[in-house]
């Protein structure tokens, strides 16, 4: 609620179930009486009429019967009433009521009572125009400049503007471009008409511009005679205000000047009379009705503007002076002088609560209590603050930010995936090149504990990978219910995932309304992208794993992918992937070592970590607790850096491709242009080639469309590739420098942060934001680098020099014992210990500049990542049976 309420005057409910728009209301002496007091005129949707003089009451009295002067039932809709000089020969106030199909002009007129029941009202009828359209809205004034009477001009529905000199019909004029109507006013300062139109643009059309275009009527026939000469309608001036127009009006300063006030939806606008901005307003709330009126300080204009909230603000240009709360939400304001009461504010809402209120406020009757003073014991208040922020640190390490909920005991998920293959392939629209492609059953169970309400659950896999069905909805009415959705997945494309992990996402609320979501991951088998072959000895990239235990049997490992015409081979094993590319696993006889090699330097991820993995489930299942692997050779920055760069081009060739089709596109439409002007051309002149000019380019078009489309693909495919490249990289640099968990998670959020690759936020400008930020923090050298400013906005490079160079300081810093850490407790300028809890690296400027000239010298695989495999210092597997 508000402090300032509006005093209630007078109020009334007009009718039953009866509705009201903002044309509905209007003030005025429409009986032309000699006191010269308003009176408020109200038409409904229902077709009635009812005029009202208001007498003020007594609180809790509502509105008298002798209130009431008049009420008739019109039998149409009422859309707008309006008061003027609207008959001829006389100066008189008349009523003009706008129906959707009629406007009717009447004089309203008082016979004095004889008894005490005081006047009677009525109301004649003095002249009607039946409308051949449907009529939106109307405004008047005195048009091209006439003296002593008011001309109306009605909008419809279909945007012309019909002219009534009073009795007579004077003509009409279709908007250009028009589709919806927009709010209408009239400015006798300028002599035109100004509405908004449906490009959202506030538009101006000079009276005279009107009367002298074509006829409206005269456009809808067929015989070129009957044209006639007319102009084309112009606007005189047109402004973009960006959204949608509720109420256009109209106020003057003085004779020289005048504003032309806009209420939009979210913007309150004042104009000058030229279409130039005086000032404008954004509203924090959606504005329901408003009126601009004369302020009493010069040069100002003030304005009461409602909104949904059932709050009605005054403001004096952009200062808001007053703000009033009403019981109802207003559609129409107006202000007028009622039984000698100047100012009463007189509101009408959407289902006919009509009220006259003035500004006041209520006197406040509380007094607050006395307080007893005490003195502060300020070490006391040190003593315990300094105990509650330990205690919160404490909870902040050991919880983290947000409190543990047990989810789990409302709802518990499950997901198990099926060993074996589907019966029937549930593949389709595969674009693999095998001719069966097999596909994996999985199940997810939910049970619940309590009542559930929306139970949703999305499934989602990385792509080239698809499922039969991703999106699920559930009833949990009762508790201990189990709900089990199947599907199934299986790859679509001829490329290979980046990842086999899914999840499965469970959104749900709680019996209080709290919303709540579980996640649940899950791993799709290998053999379902890839099938046994037979092993290559040479490959152009290969990776070798060291590990602390003896080699495993790779019939153990992996019992799916044996072949039983190689029985010899236990320590050889080939994989193809259904893409097309082909991986060899070898583990070595006498030393702990395993080697994987491919052509494809992204292929080697998943194996590589397929391997480890079950490197690890095996000796877990042995009961060995201290198993670990390593890499002890090169990074394999130079093969890491093709793949980036190849995606960045991708990038670049998309971006040129999609401003020439851009170009291609405005050019078509100029031609188009061209050619509907010759077309329309009473005189028919040649065409000067622009048929075939518009031929060729649409052919194009179409062409750099289809360009466009395949470039994406093939951007979506090279990242794809890209991703599984970055997670061998981060993979390899964390056995490198035996990373905790932690620190490879930071990795990963730096080196992966994006889910999809688009053009206005792409891989490489984001990559680079996110590693410059730790060289900048946990992995710097000195303080001077920690005052460095990063860029704060991300934007397409020009080329990806920079990106590789931090790339490569990464791994440089890395390898001198820098480490990776978010926490901010360990940061302490006296041991210049760094934001990320990571000491200075000593590095001399040498060594710096060293790495700067040549960013893939010191990490780059130079041999060891060929097919050479007779070098020995190429080949770090000894005794590997090939």
């Amino acid at each position: 609620m508000s402090l300032f309420k509006a005093r209630n005057w007078w109020s009334t409910i007009l009718g039953e179930k009866e509705e009201f728009d903002h044309g509905c209301l209007c003030l005025a002496n429409v009986d032309n009486s000699g006191n010269g007091q308003d009176k408020i005129i109200v038409g409904s949707f229902m077709g009635y009429l009812r005029i009202f003089s208001p007498h003020p009451t007594k609180t809790g009295d509502g509105a008298q019967a002798a209130d009431m002067l008049l009420e008739v039932d019109l039998r149409d809709p009422v859309l707008q009433v309006e008061v003027g000089k609207f008959v001829s020969g006389t100066e008189m106030l008349h009523l003009a009521v706008l129906h959707s199909r009629k406007l009717c002009v009447y004089s309203v007129s008082g016979i004095l009572g004889n008894v005490e029941h005081g006047n009677q009202y009525q109301m004649k009828l003095i002249y009607e125009h039946n409308l051949q359209r449907t009529a939106c809205n109307m405004t008047y004034g005195p048009f091209g400049g006439v003296k002593g009477r008011d001309l109306i001009c009605i909008q419809s529905i279909d945007g012309m503007l019909m002219v009534f000199e009073q009795e007579s019909y004077a003509f009409g004029r279709f908007l250009p471009s028009f589709l919806l109507p927009g709010p209408l006013a009239y400015s006798s300062r300028t002599d035109s008409f100004i509405t908004v139109s449906s490009c959202r643009q506030v538009e101006s059309y000079k009276y005279q511009v009107l009367a002298f275009a074509t006829d409206a009527d005269k456009r809808q026939e067929t015989d070129q005679q009957k044209l006639g000469s007319g102009k084309r309608l112009v606007v005189d001036w047109t402004l973009n205000i960006g959204e949608q127009a509720l109420d256009i009006c109209i106020v003057s300063f003085n004779q020289s000047a005048s504003s032309v006030f806009v209420l939009g939806e979210r913007n309150f606008f004042c104009l000058k009379d030229n279409g130039q901005i005086r000032f404008m307003k954004k509203l924090d709330w959606s504005p329901s009705c408003f009126l601009p009126y004369c302020s009493v300080s010069e040069g100002t204009i003030n304005t009461l503007i409602g909104n949904h909230n059932s709050i009605l603000h005054i403001y004096q240009d952009v200062t808001l002076k007053w703000a009033t709360q009403l019981p109802h939400i207003p559609v129409a304001v107006r202000v007028g002088c009622l039984h000698d009461l100047k100012g009463v504010i007189v509101t009408l809402s959407d289902d006919g609560h009509l009220q006259c209120s003035y500004l006041g406020t209520d006197p406040s009757l509380f007094q607050a209590p006395n307080v007893e003073s005490r003195e502060l014991n300020y070490d006391e208040l040190d003593v315990e603050m300094k105990e509650l922020q330990k205690i919160i640190k404490d909870v902040n390490k050991s919880q983290g930010v947000w409190p543990v909920t047990e989810r789990e005991d409302d709802l518990s998920v499950s997901v198990v995936v099926s060993p074996n293959f589907d019966s029937v392939s549930q593949a389709t629209d595969v674009e693999v090149g095998t001719d069966l492609v097999p596909s994996v059953t999985v199940k997810v169970t939910l049970q619940n504990r309590v009542v559930l309400q929306k139970v949703k659950l999305s499934v989602c896999v990385q792509p080239p990978l698809e499922l039969t069905c991703d999106q699920f909805t559930f009833e949990f009415m009762t508790p201990d219910l189990t709900r089990t959705a199947s599907f199934s997945a299986y790859l679509k494309r001829s490329y290979t995932p980046s990842e086999l992990e899914g999840k499965a996402v469970v959104s749900y609320s709680r019996p209080t309304g709290i919303p709540r979501v579980i996640q649940c991951k899950f791993r799709l088998p290998l053999k379902l992208i890839c099938l046994p072959c037979q092993p290559s000895k040479t490959a152009s990239h290969k990776v070798t794993i060291d590990t602390n235990k003896s080699p495993v049997s790779l019939l153990g490992l992996f019992p799916g992918f044996a072949s039983q015409s190689d029985d010899d081979q236990v320590n050889v094993m080939g994989f193809h992937f259904l893409g097309g590319s082909q991986v060899t696993l070898l583990a070595s006889k006498t030393s702990q070592r395993y080697r994987i090699q491919s052509e494809q330097f992204e292929d080697l991820w998943l194996i590589t970590s397929e391997l480890i993995l079950r490197l690890q489930e095996y000796f877990e299942k042995q009961g060995v607790k201290d198993f670990a692997c390593s890499f002890s050779g090169s990074m394999p920055l130079q093969e890491y850096f093709e793949l980036i760069d190849r995606h960045f081009e991708l990038r670049m060739n998309g971006e040129k491709l999609e401003e020439l089709l851009s170009e291609r596109a405005v050019q078509f439409r100029a031609i188009q242009r061209r050619l509907l002007t010759r077309f329309k051309d009473k005189t028919p002149a040649p065409l000067q080639h622009l048929d075939t000019l518009l031929d060729g380019t649409y052919k194009q078009v179409i062409a750099l469309a289809d360009a466009v489309e395949e470039n994406q693909g093939s951007l979506f495919q090279s990242f794809t590739r890209l991703k599984s490249a970055t997670h061998l990289v981060i993979l390899l640099i964390g056995l490198w420098q035996k990373l905790s968990a932690d620190q490879i998670a930071i990795l990963e959020a730096a080196f992966l942060p994006l889910q999809e690759d688009t053009q206005e936020l792409g891989w490489e400008e984001t990559v680079d934001a996110a590693i410059s930020h730790l060289l900048k923090t946990c992995l710097s050298k000195s303080s001077k680098e920690q005052a460095l400013n990063l860029n704060s906005q991300l934007s397409i490079p020009k080329d990806t020099s920079q990106l590789k160079k931090h790339i490569t300081l990464l791994c440089d810093r890395l390898t001198k014992g820098g480490r990776l850490c978010l926490s901010t407790d360990a940061a302490a300028p006296q041991t210049m210990v760094m934001p990320g809890g990571c000491t200075t690296i000593p590095e001399s400027d040498l060594e710096e500049r060293s790495v700067e000239q040549d960013p893939t010298e010191q990490f780059t695989n130079h041999r060891h990542l060929t097919a050479d495999t007779s070098r020995p210092e190429v080949s770090p597997l000894q005794g590997v049976s090939e």
